[in-house]
Formats: C-alpha cells, sequence, structure tokens
C-alpha cells in the first residue's frame, strides 16, 4: 500500500482520493445553504425551495472537471452511471409506484380505507385507531405525505370533537404514516434501499418486519396508555371494493411476484374500481397515471442524475476514500472478520445514512446518495444485501420523523396549527423505532 497525502493506492481499485468527494460536499452545501437561509427568511418548507435536481448540477459540473479523464471520456462515465440497470430498474418503478397511487386515490380508494379504519375504530382508543389508518394507507400508498395529506383534515375533525390534543393526534397519523411509509414494497425508500443493494422486496420487507413489529405494538400501546376523551364517529358508508386495490398489491408483492407486474396489475385494478363504482373514464385513467409519473419527476431525475455523479467520484476514488475511513473506525471497534465485523458496519451504515438525511431532509435521497457506500460496506463485511437495505431505510425513516425540517412535520404542522418541532416531539414511532433498532443492530446473531 502507497499512501500519499491525499490519496491511498490499493489494488484493483481507484486511488482513494478526498478530493474526489468535493462534488458531493457541494451538493449537500448548496441544498443545505439554500434551506438554512430560506429558514432563517422565515419561508415554509424552506429546504425545499432549491430542488434537490438544480442544486446537484454544478456538483455535477465540478467532477467532470476534477475527473483526471478527457472530457469526453468523463461525460462517459457520467452516461454509463444513469444508465446503469439498477438506476433505469429504480426510476421505472418509481414511474409505477406514482401512477397506482395517483389513480388509487383519484378512484376514491383513499378514501374509502379511511372511512372502513374509522368504521372498527373504538371512541375510546383514537389515537392508536389512527395511528393504524395511517400506517395502512401509508404501507398501501407507499408515501408517507400522501398519507398525511388524506389522514390529517380527518384527524383534526376527530380530534376537536373528542378533545384530544392535537400534538398527541397530529403524532400519532405521523408515527402511522412513516411505519408505512418505511415498510411499503411501492415505496420510493424501498425502491432504492432495494435497488441500490440488490435485493428483493420481498425479502427487504420482511427483514423490516424485525424491527417494525416491536416498534409499533410499543407506539400502540404507548398511545393507548395517554389516549384522552372519546368520540361518537358517524356511521361511514364502506366501498371495498376500492379498497381491493391496495391489499391485493400488498399480498402479491409479499408473495414474490415481480414488482413490475404487481404495480402494474395494481394501476389496472385501481382503473376498474373506478369504472365500476364512478363515472371514471379512460380518458382519465390515461390522466391520472400520466399525473403519477409527474408527481415521481424530482426523484426520477434526481436518481439518474445522482448515478452518474456516484460513477465520476467512483472512478476517481472518492467512494473509496470513504469506505477506507468507515473501515478505519469498524477495525477500531470490532474484530477483522466475524460477527463484530458486521455489527459495526451495520452501524456504519446506519450513521451515514442518518447524518445524510439531517441535512437533506428527504430520506430517499439520503438512501440513494448512501446507497453505493453501503453496499461496497455489506459486501466487505458479510452483511446480507436484505439487511443492508432494511439498514438504510430504518434509519433514513427514523431521522426524516425527528427532524422539524422535513417535509411530513412541515405538512402535519400545517394541518393541525401546532409548531413542526412539536410535531416530531409526538412521533413517537420513530423514537421507539431507533431505540428497538440499534438493540437489534447490536445483540441480534448473525448467520
Amino acid at each position: 500500500m502507497t499512501k500519499a497525502t491525499s490519496s491511498v493506492t490499493t489494488a484493483g481499485n481507484s486511488p482513494a482520493s478526498f478530493v474526489a468527494l468535493l462534488p458531493l460536499f457541494l451538493f449537500l452545501g448548496l441544498f443545505i445553504g439554500a434551506g438554512l437561509y430560506f429558514q432563517s427568511q422565515g419561508v415554509d418548507y424552506a429546504f425545499y425551495q432549491l430542488p434537490s435536481v438544480i442544486a446537484i448540477l454544478p456538483a455535477i459540473v465540478l467532477a467532470v472537471l476534477l475527473s483526471k479523464q478527457k472530457i469526453n471520456s468523463a461525460i462517459e462515465t457520467f452516461i454509463e452511471g444513469i444508465g446503469h440497470s439498477n438506476i433505469i430498474a429504480m426510476c421505472l418503478i418509481y414511474l409505477l409506484a406514482g401512477a397506482f397511487a395517483a389513480v388509487a386515490k383519484a378512484t376514491g380508494g383513499v378514501d374509502a380505507t379511511v372511512a372502513l379504519g374509522l368504521s372498527f375504530i373504538p371512541s375510546n382508543l383514537l389515537l392508536p385507531g389512527f395511528f393504524v389508518i395511517a400506517a395502512f394507507i401509508a404501507t398501501s400508498m407507499g408515501t408517507s405525505m400522501g398519507t398525511i395529506a388524506a389522514v390529517a383534515p380527518v384527524a383534526l375533525g376527530v380530534a376537536d370533537q373528542a378533545q384530544i390534543d392535537y400534538a398527541l393526534m397530529a403524532g400519532a397519523v405521523m408515527s402511522g404514516a412513516l411505519f408505512g411509509d418505511n415498510l411499503s414494497i411501492i415505496s420510493d425508500t424501498t425502491i432504492a434501499a432495494t435497488r441500490t443493494q440488490g435485493c428483493e422486496m420481498k425479502d427487504k420487507f420482511r427483514e423490516n418486519l424485525v424491527f417494525a413489529i416491536p416498534a409499533s405494538l410499543l407506539t400502540l400501546i404507548a398511545f393507548s396508555i395517554v389516549g384522552q376523551g372519546q368520540a361518537d364517529i358517524a356511521a361511514q358508508d364502506i366501498e371495498i371494493l376500492k379498497v381491493l386495490p391496495y391489499l391485493t398489491i400488498l399480498v402479491l408483492a409479499v408473495v414474490g411476484l415481480n414488482v413490475f407486474v404487481v404495480l402494474s396489475l395494481g394501476i389496472v385494478l385501481a382503473g376498474m374500481t373506478g369504472v365500476l363504482t364512478s363515472e371514471y373514464s379512460v380518458i382519465q385513467f390515461g390522466n391520472d397515471i400520466y399525473t403519477g409519473f409527474t408527481n415521481m419527476q424530482e426523484i426520477f431525475i434526481l436518481s439518474m442524475l445522482v448515478g452518474g455523479l456516484a460513477a465520476l467520484m467512483q472512478q476517481q476514488g472518492g467512494l473509496t476514500f470513504v469506505s477506507k475511513q468507515i473501515e478505519g473506525l469498524i477495525s477500531r471497534f470490532s474484530k477483522a472478520n466475524g460477527e463484530a465485523s458486521s455489527r459495526a458496519a451495520e452501524l456504519g451504515m446506519a450513521a451515514i445514512v442518518a447524518a445524510t438525511n439531517t441535512c437533506v431532509a428527504n430520506n430517499t435521497v439520503s438512501i440513494v446518495v448512501t446507497g453505493d457506500i453501503a453496499k461496497e460496506l455489506a459486501e466487505k463485511h458479510g452483511v446480507s444485501p436484505k439487511r443492508a437495505a432494511s439498514i438504510l431505510d430504518i434509519f433514513a425513516c427514523i431521522i426524516q420523523g425527528l427532524i422539524p425540517h422535513g417535509a411530513q412535520a412541515l405538512l402535519i404542522a400545517s394541518v393541525f396549527t401546532i409548531s413542526p418541532l412539536t410535531a416530531v416531539s409526538n412521533a413517537w414511532y420513530c423514537m421507539i423505532l431507533a431505540v428497538i433498532a440499534v438493540i437489534i443492530v447490536i445483540f441480534r446473531k448473525r448467520t
């Protein structure tokens, strides 16, 4: 091994170079800097004023300029990164997931699911009841934001009627939404985690259950204990047919059917329920599919650009440098090989995705940005792809629910007219999940 001031050459790899990471720091600096600036100006959704797909463009230019390749070769490396099979598959799944969510919502699936949930909630268990409703809808739709937008106004009305503290009700809805978003097979975070780590969605789903089930049960108990007030909720018109698309994709995905087939069937089934139960035309069906595509535009483009940027940084030794630093930390706290090494690697993945998400306030972006580094760590230290994907998704979810500048906190705070800090301080599921996840990572046996 030959050491220099700025790089370390390793056999079979590009020289490990800190300089190659400067484009990533530029991207994060622009994104975070803009968020802090707009926050200081009192602008709503401060960290979402500068689109991430714009913030990353100067970073890509810098990466090309820093490349030791000729300009044409550097651009070719960038394009190859964009065209990587994992990136393309990820983007296609984004489109299908967006289309399903849009069609299911337009055909009344969300409203029908809320009505079905309300019909089963006991009047004295409203807080845990709304946690369950939000959890089911988010797991079915794959979006915490869409869930909060649909459930929060209903929850606010019930909280008023039952005289429940707004902060507690907001926390219950937000907790359920993040539970479902993290667990959902069609969530953009799941798509990003599984594609970057190279595992099946059903395997990552089952791995997540190890963490999510105990955390959700403890959350239900906590909300049941503090539950206050009760309200007689009017009888709801239950349209079970409109709930079937959600149930179908959940069952088919868990069974192991190809995700492209699952989502395609879900879109068709959601459209058919609209045609059968309301005046829903084929033209509207097509428009809603397109709306779903456009809803995924930012994460679609960003994933492609991050793929290209990662290819440039990898070619220049940036990712090797990060891996070397994490390797050094792992070696301090574990044996060179074996279970302790795997445990330390998992904690390293958790730390890097948590730190990134704290900065960018977007759990999907943080997974896409850190995915390659996590995969390299997993391969070196014997961490299975499904566990690596689960770790990335879980710790990104935890941070997303605990940062007051995250979109979820900002949205639910605006609905309940409370501060975002108050909202995250009552997102108990994320807090409980954090404790459960660390305990499981440290003490769970490896095979």
